[in-house]
């Protein structure tokens, strides 16, 4: 089942503006979709057309096949929202925002208390649940966004940017509860400008730019388009001298560490058992730089062209 369908949507600001030029796009039920772009390329229009904060020009949008034009009250019933601003009440308690928008839902505040518990907590939140908001860090703050647009348990959560601002660390801490809610069915719409979180955590992409999408397709086949592949190798033990093999481009970066460039019909396997060969074993592998955004900036390039 499609969880979100957009068809041929457009909006045009009353200045002549066009934010989307023809949009049309299908999140499936259980997806975790990634929707790229660079600032202004419509990503936040889309969402604001979805969830009724903005009024569309023309098209049509279905939320579990249930078009917002003849029931718009049902169909937000099953979205979660976690926007790009911070937008609850500074001197409201933590707790209290949650009890708060669950009865925006008419969740019976017996049921309200007992998710906010469990929200908090798996946020790392509950010990700050009687404060003001407003004395939470940047990090917290964003978490208890992502909290609030979970209270009603909806079975469609759209992420705008969720992660900007926090540290690396609270980032990933992030990033590994949205893949335990999308473990556990919960259909995610993700806009980002951190493009190792899209390529972490996305199935499918969608890149948009001026109002327009330019790329629509799984990770897996937008990565296949990458024609070299960046790795650096950490190896078991101190090499002196690097070996040529042939046909590969190999740096020796330090003693331990060599960065290794391969083409689209190389296989790294192979190059390990060459380089094994060689008496040089590979105990670590990491990609030296984000894939995903190697493709970005070649395609937002070539539509500028």
């Amino acid at each position: 089942m499609k969880a979100l369908c957009i068809t041929n949507l457009k909006k045009v600001y009353k200045n002549g503006v066009v934010a989307l030029n023809g949009v049309s796009l299908n999140v499936h039920e259980g997806d975790f979709f990634g929707l790229l772009g660079p600032n202004g390329a419509g990503k936040t229009t889309i969402i604001g057309i979805t969830t009724g904060l903005v009024n569309k020009s023309s098209g049509k949008v279905s939320v579990f096949g249930i078009d917002i034009d003849k029931d718009f009250d049902s169909a937000k019933k099953l979205i979660g929202v976690v926007p790009q601003e911070i937008n609850f009440n500074m001197f409201e308690k933590v707790f209290d925002i949650l009890i708060t928008q669950a009865g925006y839902y008419g969740v019976p505040a017996d049921i309200a208390k007992v998710r906010a518990e469990k929200y908090l907590k798996q946020l790392g939140l509950w010990e700050k649940r009687d404060v003001a908001s407003r004395t939470l860090s940047g990090g917290m703050k964003r978490r208890l966004m992502i909290a609030r647009g979970l209270i009603h348990e909806p079975k469609l959560l759209i992420l705008d940017e969720p992660t900007a601002g926090v540290d690396v660390e609270l980032r990933r801490e992030t990033w590994g509860f949205l893949q335990k809610l999308s473990d556990e069915g919960i259909t995610v719409i993700l806009t980002t400008h951190y493009l190792e979180e899209a390529e972490l955590l996305c199935k499918n992409i969608a890149i948009i730019n001026k109002g327009r999408i330019i790329e629509n397709t799984s990770k897996k086949k937008l990565l296949s388009k990458l024609e070299l592949h960046d790795y650096t190798l950490e190896l078991e033990k101190p090499l002196k001298d690097l070996p040529k093999i042939e046909g590969y481009n190999l740096i020796k970066i330090d003693d331990t560490t060599i960065d290794a460039v391969l083409t689209k019909s190389q296989n790294l396997n192979t190059l390990f058992s060459l380089l094994e060969h060689e008496g040089i074993i590979v105990m670590n592998m990491r990609n030296k730089s984000n894939r995903l955004e190697t493709l970005f900036v070649d395609m937002i390039e070539r539509v500028k062209k």
